[in-house]
């Protein structure tokens, strides 16, 4: 009887190890998605794409948000751009 919970306490471990590889797979496939979205001629993406850059803080991401200022002309996603860069800028002490 040992045996077997000893077993099912190994796959477990197994399993739950196996979904936090798979979950960082995810994430960084969405990350990625999101940082050449932002550059997306459909406005509706490039929406979508600003709240998933502006929500991670990193120096890349505030360098990458400043380059999206310099290039977007619909002043709607310029506020919501600068809005995520000051937020960005305010939690890394930029």
């Amino acid at each position: 009887m040992r045996r077997g919970s000893t077993d099912g306490a190994r796959l477990a471990a197994i399993g739950f190890l196996a979904g936090v590889a798979a979950g960082a797979l995810l994430w960084s496939d969405q990350m990625h998605r999101s940082r050449r979205n932002l550059f997306s001629r459909s406005p509706v993406r490039r929406f979508l794409a600003l709240g998933h850059v502006g929500g991670e803080a990193s120096l890349e991401n505030a360098v990458l948000l400043r380059e999206y200022l310099a290039w977007e002309t619909r002043t709607m996603l310029r506020r919501r751009a600068q809005f995520a860069l000051r937020r960005m800028e305010q939690h890394l002490d930029l």
